[in-house]
């Protein structure tokens, strides 16, 4: 008997629930205030992953110029990183301008170590 009551209380519970407006729908996400320099960052962050990607191919393929040149590829693209997180608090922040300018310092970093990455040994 104390089986069918919970039973149909569960049963009736689940009804109660399905049919309630409350029901989970889409999440309606605002739209980030500085929505352009965000996109900028992750542009720039994605060319950095790039940088690594190409710099990793060159270590591990034994091609890197030198040990000295492959610490200082290392140090370009820890920069770059450092930069891309400024980068991302400046447009947090609504700091356009200096978004612009740390982008640009990131491209600048990611680029030195992609083309040092592709200098061979001699």
């Amino acid at each position: 008997m104390i089986h069918n009551k919970m039973l149909y209380r569960g049963i009736l519970l689940i009804a109660l629930l399905g049919a309630s407006p409350l029901q989970a729908g889409p999440i309606d996400v605002p739209a980030h205030e500085h929505e352009s320099k965000v996109g900028l960052v992750h542009e720039v962050n994605h060319e950095v992953d790039r940088a690594w990607e190409i710099y990793h191919r060159a270590a591990l393929g034994g091609t890197v110029a030198s040990p000295a040149l492959q610490a200082d590829i290392e140090q370009q693209l820890h920069e770059a990183r450092t930069l891309v997180t400024q980068a991302q608090e400046a447009a947090d922040r609504g700091d356009d301008r200096q978004v612009e300018e740390l982008c640009k310092q990131v491209r600048l970093h990611a680029a030195r170590a992609i083309e040092s990455s592709q200098e061979r040994k001699k």
